[in-house]
Parts: C-alpha cells; structure tokens; sequence
C-alpha cells in the first residue's frame, strides 16, 4: 500500500511539474506574440512619423519656394520702379539743361540787341 501510495504522490508532483512547464511555455509565447505586436506597432508608428515629416519638409519647402518667388518678384520690381524713377529723373534734368541753355541765348541774344 506504501508502494501505491509512494507511487501516486509521485505521479501527482510529475503531473503538477509538467502542468507548471505548459503554462510557463504558454506564458513566454504570450509575451513573444506581445513583443512582436509592439515591434510592429512601433515600426508604424516610425513609419508614420517619418511620412509626417517628409510631408513637413515639402511643405516648408515649398513654402519658401513660394517666399523666395515673391521676393524675386518684389525686387524685381522695385528695380524696374527705381529705373524708372532714374529715367524720369534723367529726363527732367536734360529738360531743365534745355531751358537754361534756352534762357542764356535768350539772354544773350537781349544783350545784344541793346
């Protein structure tokens, strides 16, 4: 009877050993499955958060495509208005040295007729 029960407690702590090793190896494939899922949700959200940035970049950079356009384009023409200015500047002196050489042949032309 000793030997039936010998035999019995030691079927029972077999049976609870391998019943402990199945749930550990359940456990460790729990937590693998839930490490692959974080690396998978981690490599989106890199993926994503790269795409985020990329689509940053164009942004600004088209928008100072846009900036650098607009200044151009407003350098552009304040050098077209300051030659402008200069021509009209221009023209108004030659007129006014037209005058005075006018007015002294005038003069002189007075000057002479006295």
């Amino acid at each position: 009877m000793k030997r039936i029960l010998g035999v019995l407690v030691a079927s029972m702590f077999l049976a609870s050993a391998a019943y402990a090793a199945d749930a550990v190896k359940e456990e460790k494939k729990a937590e693998a499955k839930v490490t692959k899922e974080e690396k998978k949700a981690d490599a989106k959200a890199t993926k994503e958060e790269k795409k985020a940035d990329a689509k940053v970049t164009k942004e600004e950079k088209k928008a100072d495509a846009k900036a650098t356009k607009e200044a151009k384009k407003a350098d552009a023409k304040a050098t077209k208005e300051a030659k402008k200015a200069d021509a009209k500047a221009t023209k108004d002196e030659k007129t006014a040295d037209a005058k005075a050489v006018k007015e002294e042949k005038k003069a002189e032309k007075s000057e002479k007729t006295k």
